[in-house]
């Protein structure tokens, strides 16, 4: 720790993005775009970090017309009855226009046999290598190793900008005051290991939270993939194919195609051995799996298994809101939130309006960052532009602990014991979720007081822990609350899904956590009857 703390880098913007991934650098060119001066702040390196970098995503792409009227009904059919139509139809209108300019800034999308661009899936490297490039020629100022702590605010309660370290240049502190700020942290996956995830440690939900910000979805926040036992790679599109044993070789009763996996997945949270093998691959497109997801193959190759001959061990990995569901509640088409100054995008927004209760995958979660990072950028312009300048306010501050203080590893192993095993978010239970919220209330009391003291340039752990935390605490009180099984949400003592609940459920809250039914009901484009099924 030094001795003092040095004089903030103070900086003055129109627009202030927190995150680095493809609904941040959306957002910030979409406020470029609308004639604002943008600064982008990253945790890590604008480009690289976060799940879409470290591997890829297919999206939700339909072409204008009325097939997307189609899509949108057959989604609601399977998303548990909680999705709203016109979201659907605005994701599908601009993530479509989005990529089309994506296109035109030279991303190399492959031709299909009728010569016509494929577009529905994208290599994260190379998306994120030109979503930089873009973001730095439409004139945003980009900060990376720049993680934000807390935001700030003005005399009347409206944030106006954001404090946090630069960790490159020894945890200097930085100061940015801006007219509005999006929030594009990404959700959260609680250190399990997911690549990509490791900067994606809520803490976007808690610098909203500590100005009042509401939340909901967060018990559709426990998505699991499969990975090879001893890695944590996760691309579940390949198991469509694959075939699931147990350690005797006897065959699981697995449903066909990407289905098949939530039978491994019961087996596993039931403490079983579970081995998958690719043999359902037709011979002709297992050269065509490894060249679209070679970064799946490689570890296996590494290991001398061939999988579409060989089975080999599978784990659940714990990806929680990051392909789940839970997030920033969004108040306006603009993306706006509850905190007034502060627009939400990508991963840190809920995704209920667009996937329900079911899991956006790698698609419509795909489609969702491209779109909603577009809304939240020209709406955080917007708002800029309306704004009228007031002194800044006191920021929430970060409490340092004194002697005896836990340190964070030591906070976050404790939320990771609530949170990563299967039968504790997988399949959940009122008895365990009840012994989680006093666990986890203890140690927000235990926070409460500080942590143990970081060096300065790794402060940001300090409120990385304090982050998980207070998500866990909201994942857990949305659980209690709904009662019954609904997409990502299963209660092992609750099976079937009630009609009681086809509405959205809201969070928030720091030392005292609340809960309530969203005053704002879904919209169907079809029958509510058949859109509430639960897939």
């Amino acid at each position: 720790m030094t001795g003092t703390t040095p004089s903030p880098d103070v900086h003055d913007t129109d627009v202030l993005v927190l995150g680095g991934g493809p609904a941040a650098t959306w957002a910030a060119i979409s406020a470029a775009e609308s004639g604002s001066r943008v600064t982008l702040v990253d945790k890590g390196y604008c480009g690289t970090s976060g799940a879409t970098a470290a591997g890829g995503n297919n999206l939700w792409l339909v072409p204008p017309g009325s097939p997307r009227d189609d899509a949108v009904r057959r989604h609601q059919a399977v998303a548990g009855g909680i999705t709203d139509q016109d979201w659907m139809s605005r994701v599908l209108a601009t993530s479509w226009e989005r990529i089309e300019h994506l296109a035109q800034w030279g991303y190399p999308f492959p031709v299909g046999p009728d010569g016509e661009p494929l577009r529905s899936s994208l290599q994260g490297p190379e998306y994120m290598r030109r979503m930089r490039r873009r973001t730095h020629r439409s004139g945003v100022r980009i900060l990376d190793h720049h993680p934000a702590q807390e935001l700030t605010t003005d005399r009347d309660g409206v944030v106006d900008g954001a404090a946090g370290i630069a960790r490159q240049d020894g945890g200097r502190p930085w100061r940015i005051r801006a007219g509005a700020v999006v929030i594009a942290t990404g959700g959260t996956a609680f250190l399990s290991g997911t690549f990509g995830t490791n900067v994606d440690t809520g803490d976007g939900l808690l610098m909203a939270a500590e100005h009042g910000a509401h939340l909901s979805g967060m018990e559709f926040s426990s998505a699991y993939a499969l990975a090879p036992e001893w890695g944590g790679h996760t691309k579940g599109r390949m198991l469509q194919w694959g075939s699931f044993y147990d350690e005797d070789g006897q065959p699981l009763a697995t449903r066909p195609g990407l289905t098949g996996r939530q039978d491994a997945q019961w087996a596993l949270a039931q403490g079983r051995r579970v081995f998958a093998r690719l043999d359902r691959a037709p011979a002709h497109v297992r050269q065509t799996m490894r060249d679209a997801q070679p970064n799946y193959f490689l570890p296996l190759d590494k290991a001398g298994i061939d999988p579409f001959t060989t089975a080999y061990p599978v784990r659940m990995v714990y990806e929680g809101s990051v392909r789940g569901t839970g997030g920033l509640r969004i108040t306006g088409p603009d993306c706006a939130t509850t905190v007034p100054g502060v627009f939400a995008a990508g991963d840190a927004a809920t995704r209920e309006l667009v996937t329900g209760a079911v899991s956006g995958g790698g698609s419509r979660n795909g489609s969702w960052a491209i779109a909603s990072g577009t809304f939240a950028g020209r709406g955080a312009a917007e708002f800029s532009r309306r704004r009228r300048a007031a002194p800044a306010a006191a920021t929430p501050g970060s409490v340092r602990g004194g002697s005896g203080a836990p340190t964070a590893d030591e906070v976050v192993r404790a939320v990771q014991s609530h949170i990563l095993p299967p039968l504790r978010s997988y399949l959940k239970s009122a008895d365990r979720l009840r012994e989680s919220a006093a666990a986890l209330e203890t140690l927000w009391r235990d926070v409460s007081g500080g942590l143990a003291p970081l060096p300065d340039r790794e402060g940001y752990k300090a409120r990385q822990a304090v982050a998980l935390v207070a998500t866990a605490r909201w994942i857990t009180a949305a659980s209690l609350v709904r009662q019954e099984t609904r997409g990502l949400h299963r209660r092992e003592d609750l099976p079937d899904t009630s009609p009681a609940f086809s509405h959205r459920i809201l969070v928030g809250g720091l030392d005292e956590v609340w809960t309530a039914i969203d005053p704002v009901a879904p919209r169907y484009a079809a029958d509510p009857v058949a859109a509430g099924a639960c897939a």
